[in-house]
């Protein structure tokens, strides 16, 4: 069974009026049932060129510490791919939109010759969608060039729901991928941290993110609002609000409830809290390495085509391994991969994914 890759870039507020987004088909959401799991996998030498001559065999993948029995697509480089490009334009890249005007060409290396839809999302302190999904790369490239500064928001939460949302209209035979484009934190979303961490990773979706810092040296007020209370834990239980303790830091409250749980599912717990943790201080790293994409830093026009144009060599040299989880339950699940020789080899892969409670079949 094939699926999709997302890419998603964040971009300033475009020409575009502020559009709804469209009614999409049922989305293809994991589950405590879920048929497959898919985990892009990029294998390459400690110099970064990419290792694509390993087997199934030579991996070894864990869902919340149970070993799993994994397959290997044998070609993954020529299957048709639905790329989100998701820019943000206000907050402090309100100040970097002339940079992103002229992706166009690095994001058609990325695409390569295989079919292609391509939809353009922008964001400030609201997510609008520029240019609607299409093959035509003229389209795309107008809508990049198009942009223009946005408000003083930066809603990137938001902003990656609108995107996966839109991903769930493509066909399940086409990869699914973000492209993220923005700042490191997040302020303005309405998304709790928890959603936003189920919505990119409940569904078989990758993120390619390039971030730069935005000055703010850790989360501030509007970060500190969408964390409280999103800390994942038993309802009523030991994460419930001390009423002699108020101020209790939340992700202290978290790991002493880990003594509660069962070693796999202690794992998941401290994976999720870990990943919550990660958003708040540099979102587009975390969503990368949840999702098994890649993570650039960048200053410049330069080292923002630089990380567009190594995707573009890592994509097509992707494996693609997947697996029928053992031992399935609501929530989240850790996922851990290695080789199990070739100790010289970086693998980077997937960290984790949220299943759902009822069974939802995955198309």
């Amino acid at each position: 069974m094939k699926f999709l890759l997302f890419l998603v870039f964040v971009v300033a507020p475009a020409v575009l009026a502020q559009t709804s987004p469209a009614p999409v088909s049922e989305p293809p959401v994991l589950t405590a049932q879920t048929t497959l799991v898919l985990v892009p996998t990029l294998v390459t030498t400690k110099g970064g060129e990419p290792v694509f001559t390993l087997k199934a065999g030579d991996f070894v993948l864990t869902d919340d510490g149970v070993e799993q029995k994994i397959d290997l697509d044998d070609d993954t480089g020529s299957e048709p791919i639905a790329l989100v490009v998701v820019v943000e334009t206000g907050g402090a890249s309100a100040r970097q939109v002339d940079k992103y005007r002229q992706l166009g060409p690095s994001i058609e290396a990325v695409i390569g010759a295989v079919p292609h839809h391509v939809a353009v999302v922008e964001f400030d302190s609201e997510a609008r969608l520029d240019q609607s999904f299409t093959s035509d790369m003229n389209l795309v490239n107008g809508a990049l060039r198009d942009l223009d500064a946005g408000d003083h928001g930066a809603a990137i939460l938001d902003g990656l729901r609108y995107s996966v949302d839109l991903l769930r209209s493509q066909p399940p035979s086409y990869r699914r991928a973000i492209l993220l484009i923005s700042e490191t934190v997040d302020h303005d979303s309405q998304e709790s941290l928890e959603l936003a961490l189920r919505s990119v990773s409940e569904t078989n979706t990758a993120i390619y993110a390039y971030g730069f810092s935005s000055g703010k040296a850790a989360a501030g007020d509007e970060l500190a609002r969408i964390y409280h209370d999103s800390t994942p834990g038993p309802p009523g239980g030991c994460m419930a609000k001390d009423p002699d303790n108020p101020d209790r830091n939340r992700l202290g409250q978290a790991f002493d409830c880990l003594g509660l749980l069962a070693p796999p599912l202690r794992l998941a717990k401290i994976a999720a809290i870990t990943s919550m943790d990660g958003l708040q201080r540099n979102v587009p790293e975390s969503v990368a390495h949840l999702t098994g994409g890649e993570y650039f830093k960048f200053s410049n026009a330069r080292s923002l085509q630089s990380g567009i144009l190594a995707v573009s060599h890592h994509l097509p040299n992707r494996y693609l391994l997947s697996y029928h989880p053992q031992a399935p339950h609501s929530g989240f699940h850790a996922i851990s991969l290695k080789l199990r020789q070739y100790p010289e080899l970086v693998v980077q892969a997937r960290s984790g994914y949220w299943a759902e409670d009822e069974a939802v079949l995955v198309p």
